[in-house]
């Protein structure tokens, strides 16, 4: 039986919103000689500026950073025709402006620009512009966590098909805007789409993914319901025509399917949902979906999956579904499922040194994520954990600590709060051992310490790395790095 039909992205005729300053059709926006402020030089505005700029906008780059802390990607942009407004004031004076558009992680209340809202002023993002211009069809996946592991299984699978041609980015990485002019409507975009891009995006995608949602980022969205209401935006703009793929065991994501304009699929390694995939006596299997349509049909033993934890069963489970509505065949599933080992800093086995593995599970930026690494790994464990506060309970991680974590290093601005949690779900002293660092090199060499053969040391830091690093990468680098210095000295 065929595989349910895609159905071709057309642009705004079949979204909500009007962009007020999108009058060229169905091809996108007309920003020719529209003063237009692009605040935040992120990864993924460098290419809006090079757009913006070849359709004759008059741009000016605003960013809190100083030229000096931003030389790198400055460098990227040189010899555009652009202005700058760098530093302190870097949001002042943009009351005259024709539009407005934000990076991701621009706290979307700041005063001034509430102001400029209030004024009428068009706001506007790198991923609308690319939702309004991409011809082809949009799988877009979100979650508190695994959307990064899932968003690369299934381009891993929809390439392995062979098919379509696949595109795999957005919250991912790397910006897919300039390879727009490339794509057609028989081409597949699969995007990963955080909650910082979902907030403000008034389109949804064709085939929508939601892996879970967890607390996470409430220093920026402030309570949990404005949150989930930023991830769900994910399915509000979809079509009768579209497909959700939901979690069936995370009850917030479950409880969205009400709300899904479209046909509803669902995941499970705990249960056996009517349409999706789920795991029965050790094999995955699926019902109702792609190949499957109007039956079931085995697809391998959970046992092939060579990804560390259950939480990447349900990655697994996710991504399988997806693909298959999106044509995908057993064979090009399982390929992918028996040789994927993961995307870097995520459960990312660095070393094995005088018989201690070095895991940099830097990925871990909330307290779920942290308790998922610590679960996946069955050795005793030396913890490294703290970073940036993002405003999230750490008392279900105090506990998993406690229960399997034999000692821990706390480092960063989270050590305090840490260890007070840690210290209160602790039923005798020193179980387990808590230590404290200055610094981040500091406390990976403190875990290697306390570190004997058989044990693991596993970079999982439940934080954030703003105050120590720029992002969770160049901290899993720097962690890299120290490590193998180790074995050199080994």
């Amino acid at each position: 039986m065929e595989a349910l039909p895609l159905r071709v992205h057309s642009g705004l005729s079949t979204r909500k919103g009007s962009p007020a300053l999108r009058t060229k059709g169905e091809s996108g926006m007309e920003w020719r000689d529209r003063k237009v402020a692009v605040i935040g030089l992120g990864v993924s505005n460098i290419p809006l500026i090079r757009y913006l700029v070849g359709e004759g906008a008059r741009i000016t780059v605003c960013d809190r950073q100083k030229p000096v802390e931003l030389e790198s990607r400055l460098a990227q942009i040189a010899g555009l025709p652009v202005s700058y407004k760098l530093g302190e004031g870097y949001l002042d004076d943009l009351a005259d402006f024709d539009a407005v558009l934000l990076s991701p992680g621009v706290p979307k209340d700041l005063p001034q620009l509430r102001s400029l809202r209030e004024r009428g002023i068009r706001f506007s993002s790198e991923m609308e512009v690319f939702f309004e211009l991409c011809p082809a069809p949009i799988v877009g996946i979100t979650g508190s966590s695994g959307k990064t592991t899932t968003t690369t299984l299934v381009g891993e699978i929809l390439k392995a098909q062979g098919t379509r041609r696949v595109f795999v980015g957005g919250n991912i990485g790397n910006s897919l805007l300039e390879d727009v002019p490339g794509m057609s409507p028989d081409d597949l975009v699969v995007l990963e789409l955080s909650s910082f891009q979902l907030e403000s995006l008034p389109y949804s995608p064709n085939y929508a993914l939601v892996t879970n949602i967890t607390p996470n980022h409430l220093d920026v969205h402030k309570t949990m319901e404005a949150y989930i209401e930023a991830k769900r935006r994910i399915l509000t703009f979809q079509q009768p025509g579209d497909c959700a793929v939901l979690n069936y065991d995370n009850d917030i994501t479950r409880l969205l399917a009400s709300q899904c304009p479209g046909r509803v699929y669902y995941f499970s390694r705990l249960t056996e949902p009517q349409r999706g995939a789920f795991l029965r006596g050790g094999e995955i299997i699926l019902r109702d979906v792609g190949f499957a349509e109007g039956r079931e049909e085995i697809l391998c033993p959970i046992s092939a999956v060579r990804l560390l934890g259950v939480h990447n069963w349900e990655n697994v489970l996710a991504a399988v579904t997806m693909a298959a509505l999106c044509g995908a065949q057993p064979e090009a599933m399982v390929k992918v499922i028996a040789t994927f080992t993961g995307v870097p800093h995520r459960l990312e086995l660095v070393a094995e040194i005088n018989g201690v593995k070095y895991y940099n599970d830097s990925i871990a930026t909330s307290p779920a994520r942290a308790i998922a690494g610590i679960n996946a790994l069955r050795e005793p464990l030396v913890l490294i954990a703290g970073g940036y506060d993002k405003q999230l309970s750490f008392d279900q991680l105090a506990e998993t600590i406690v229960e399997r974590v034999k000692a821990v290093v706390l480092v960063g601005a989270t050590a305090d709060k840490l260890e007070k949690a840690i210290r209160s779900k602790q039923r005798q002293p020193d179980q387990p051992v808590i230590c404290r660092s200055e610094d981040f090199d500091q406390a990976v060499l403190t875990a290697a310490k306390l570190a004997v053969p058989g044990d693991v040391v596993l970079l999982s830091p439940a934080c954030a790395s703003y105050d120590m690093f720029r992002n969770f990468e160049e901290r899993g680098e720097r962690f890299r790095k120290i490590v193998r210095e180790l074995v050199k000295e080994s």
